[in-house]
């Protein structure tokens, strides 16, 4: 249709290439539609060559920018092309079927001319193939894409799981890679947690004992790209770090959830690997946990203080010295006034203590009268 393709842009204001106008030498625009040839030339910003009409031309519409850096600004130019192939190369996964020419016209060390064709047929799913090289895959790819023609926005999303732990998140807003996510990345982390946990819980793979998977262990091995495309995108800053729409979390959670539970019931080997693995991640985070306040009790119990409750000894030959326990502070008073200083200590504990026998260590060590008699006996 007549200008849907400016539906959706990575820019609001221009502010991109002004910029690269006022920071250049010589800057030139030619473009070509509706048969003929309409050029204009900047010069450090200002119009050197007013718009015109210079030439005929049959064939395919399109524009074309030239520009030179302005050495005054920028003593020294040195295009990487490996940071422009990254770019382009990135731009051909999320625009399928678009072929970019990147050429070097700069004689390299070995004398040649360098480069470089993009084009991806299948998309994101050839650039989560890309992703993927190195890894071991631990599933299937996934695809989903969901538009809303009325409100002209559209998701796409890639994913696939690895035997790995790192997880990799891409997000990208009409073609710009948000670096810090937004609301499109926040959508597919709940959607994904959601989703995953109420298959699993579903299907009987979470016990009762076990821990449920937090979104970090969900994510553990998986590589995903969320693109979306929508009309009036909301950034934090001019770099564009974070998509900041929140109807698109809504949509992407949707979107997400409805096909993901579909792939699922689908693929019930596939996902019962998922889960566990997500199960199994939640398990290791929380004996994690637990050995951290292990290693913070028995550090403070180790570090010589004792209970305040404790009614001490004088004694400190270990072979004279006797520990009454008693129940209560009540009990504990009147064993104080009776005892012999010199020799008889006394510790209140409050209740029936725990029976260590038929408990974990780490419920032991919960236990705040137990942890009171370790201190006392200093053991």
């Amino acid at each position: 249709q007549e200008g849907s393709a400016y539906k959706v842009s990575g820019g609001l204001h221009g502010v991109g290439v002004s910029c690269v106008n006022a920071l250049s030498e010589h800057l030139e625009v030619e473009v070509y539609r509706d048969g003929v040839v309409h050029r204009m030339a900047f010069e450090r910003g200002g119009v050197k060559q007013p718009l015109a009409v210079v030439g005929k031309h049959a064939g395919e519409t399109g524009t074309m920018v030239t520009f030179r850096p302005d050495p005054e600004i920028f003593p020294e130019v040195d295009f990487n092309f490996q940071t422009l192939a990254t770019r382009l190369r990135e731009l051909a996964y999320l625009n399928p079927g678009v072929t970019i020419v990147l050429k070097d016209e700069r004689v390299g060390a070995d004398g040649k001319l360098r480069e470089e064709v993009f084009h991806a047929e299948n998309g994101l799913l050839e650039y989560l193939e890309h992703l993927m090289i190195g890894k071991t895959s631990f599933s299937s790819p996934i695809y989903i894409r969901q538009e809303v023609e009325e409100e002209s926005q559209i998701c796409e999303i890639a994913l696939q799981y690895h035997d790995g732990y790192n997880e990799m998140l891409l997000t990208f807003a009409n073609n710009i890679h948000n670096t810090d996510g937004g609301t499109h990345g926040q959508g597919f982390k709940v959607a994904l947690t959601r989703t995953l946990n109420a298959y699993a819980k579903r299907e009987g793979l979470i016990k009762e004992k076990d821990p449920t998977p937090s979104g970090d262990d969900l994510r553990e091995g998986l590589v995903a790209i969320i693109s979306v495309k929508l009309p009036d995108p909301t950034f934090n800053n001019q770099p564009k770090e974070k998509l900041l729409n929140p109807e698109i979390e809504g949509f992407v959670s949707a979107a997400l959830s409805s096909a993901l539970d579909s792939w699922l019931q689908e693929h019930p080997a596939e996902a019962r690997k998922i889960c566990l693995k997500g199960v199994v991640a939640a398990q290791a985070r929380e004996a994690a946990r637990k050995a951290r306040e292990l290693t913070r009790r028995k550090t403070a119990l180790d570090s010589g203080s004792m209970p305040h409750k404790l009614r001490d000894c004088k004694t400190k030959d270990i072979d004279l010295a006797e520990l009454y326990l008693v129940e209560g502070d009540s009990a504990g008073g009147s064993a104080t006034q009776g005892r012999d200083v010199e020799t008889q200590a006394i510790l209140p504990l409050r209740g029936k203590l725990l029976n260590v026998e038929k408990s974990r260590i780490d419920k032991l060590l919960g236990n705040e009268e137990i942890r009171t008699l370790i201190a006392a006996l200093r053991v």
